[in-house]
């Protein structure tokens, strides 16, 4: 049985297995604590997210168990892949996953980047968003501070917290605002991995820039912001819209052009502002994809249509809609921990027999 030991950090208890040594606090992502941290197995420094009372309410115990599951199916060089996963006996969850030096929006807050960098990371970002859409996932949570980044510029989305399947009968609020599609301010009942693009988008216009594009002070002002520039969105994506109080609100702004923006962007080059026009399109079934982005000449220089994977399988969503106690949760959670580890062993096991 594993050896735990506690630490404090920022005032909260950190229950980690004797594995996991020099804790450094990192900061708070999405419903968890993150401490950086050497694995004495690997001798490599990790990153320990804490789930704070992950039982104590069944909309959090779903919420753990499907950024759980998220992780073990979501495989790819783009995106943030779990390394270990316990429970403490104080039964908090513990994800742990490979640590990344820093991440987009501390890189954008210190310094200007070079075209050769914005290229990269947004083909990074594109290429995990391609592979994370085919699996039937849709992140919701875009934004520069779940974009993390390596001293060779490797770059993996993370925080899943918010994930959700493709297309359902979403709720509103769910990303920060600055980086908040239409769609979802629009109070539309569904929307799909276009959301993501548009975060994308938002991101890439940041990294020419070296500032938020729609620094909105709330969802009004978000929403007014993004018609100065792009105008009043056109009638069919009006219709849409569901709730009748924001319905009024959209019809009350003034009339807007859409601004060219190559004006607002006068120091991108003609591709950069041609594919940033394709991302940021108020009708979510007129942005580009993610597959059509990483082909569009402005990427050229990294794209490879031969290393660009999709999934293997869709995700299994089946769970998402299921109203259950908290103790069913953890019977599920805990059974999902048993897989893992299982896995983990027969694929240690295979290794060392092949060597």
């Amino acid at each position: 049985m594993a050896e735990f030991v506690r630490a404090q950090i920022f005032g909260t208890t950190f229950e980690i297995t004797s594995r996991y040594t020099d804790l450094q606090p990192v900061g708070m992502g999405a419903f968890g604590l993150v401490c950086s941290a050497k694995d004495q197995l690997t001798n490599q420094a990790v990153a320990i997210k804490k789930i704070m009372k992950p039982f104590s309410t069944p909309v959090l115990s779903k919420r753990t168990y499907r950024e759980l599951k998220l992780l073990k199916h979501l495989r790819h060089e783009n995106v943030i892949s779990l390394s270990d996963i316990f429970i403490s006996p104080l039964e908090d969850i513990y994800f742990v996953t490979e640590l990344l030096g820093t991440d987009l929006h501390r890189l954008l807050t210190s310094r200007p980047l070079e075209k050769q960098f914005i290229q990269y990371f947004l083909y990074q970002i594109l290429r995990g968003l391609k592979y994370v859409h085919s699996a039937g996932v849709v992140h919701r949570d875009l934004k520069p501070s779940n974009i993390l980044v390596n001293e060779n510029c490797d770059l993996k989305i993370c925080d899943f917290g918010l994930a959700r399947i493709q297309d359902p009968q979403m709720t509103g609020y769910v990303s920060t605002r600055y980086y908040r599609a239409p769609e979802i301010m629009l109070t539309w009942q569904k929307y799909d991995v276009e959301v993501d693009i548009w975060s994308a988008g938002c991101i890439f216009a940041e990294m020419l820039e070296g500032k938020p594009l729609f620094p909105g002070k709330d969802h009004v002002n978000q929403f007014s912001i993004i018609t100065e520039l792009l105008g009043t969105p056109p009638d069919d994506v009006i219709q849409t819209i569901c709730s009748e109080n924001t319905l009024r609100f959209v019809q009350s702004l003034p009339k807007r052009e859409r601004q060219p923006l190559a004006n607002k962007f006068r120091n991108a080059e003609p591709a950069a502002v041609d594919l940033l026009e394709k991302m940021l399109v108020f009708d979510p079934k007129k942005r580009i994809r993610a597959e059509e982005a990483l082909a569009h000449p402005y990427l050229a220089p990294y794209h490879d249509p031969t290393d660009e994977p999709v999934a293997e399988e869709k995700f299994d969503w089946s769970f998402n809609d299921a109203d259950l106690p908290v103790d069913t949760w953890k019977i599920m959670m805990y059974s999902e921990i048993l897989d893992y580890h299982n896995v983990d062993a027969q694929a240690a096991q295979e290794e060392n027999g092949s060597s």
